[in-house]
């Protein structure tokens, strides 16, 4: 394998990462308070310590992070019916249309971006999706 070219990938995905991560902040939301509230809108009612591991945040930051979102009213704490001395958070409405509307607008950038490049370079990024997940999912 090319090392080289295993470190240009990493490269190209930092800067991608960092061009979608832009879009949170224009609505407030730093990138791992997005991510947060990201992962509570899609998987729904999560409690505090698998957030924690998911996330891979220390429990301080996500008490702060956590903390922001439902203070800013994207999330709220309700009691965990299988152990009442631990706390769920889910996505208020609120939460989820940020969530959503992050969402389309990282989506809109990538495809702007793809519809700028040559046909043929758009298609083979696009075919190359499933084998990138396949990376994602070993990076867990």
């Amino acid at each position: 394998m090319d090392v080289e070219l295993v470190a240009r990938l990493r490269g190209v995905i930092s800067k991608l990462a960092r061009q979608l991560n832009a879009t949170s902040t224009t609505e407030g939301l730093t990138p791992t308070q997005y991510s947060v509230l990201a992962l509570v809108a899609v998987r729904g009612p999560l409690g505090l310590a698998e957030l924690t591991a998911l996330e891979g945040l220390n429990p301080t930051m996500l008490s702060r992070v956590v903390r922001k979102l439902h203070d800013e009213g994207l999330i709220r704490r309700r009691p965990d019916p299988a152990d009442q001395r631990a706390a769920l958070v889910e996505a208020t409405p609120a939460g989820t249309q940020m969530h959503q509307r992050i969402r389309s607008q990282r989506t809109q950038v990538l495809y702007d971006c793809l519809e700028r490049l040559p046909a043929e370079i758009s298609d083979e990024l696009l075919r190359a999706v499933p084998m990138l997940e396949a990376v994602a999912e070993e990076l867990k």
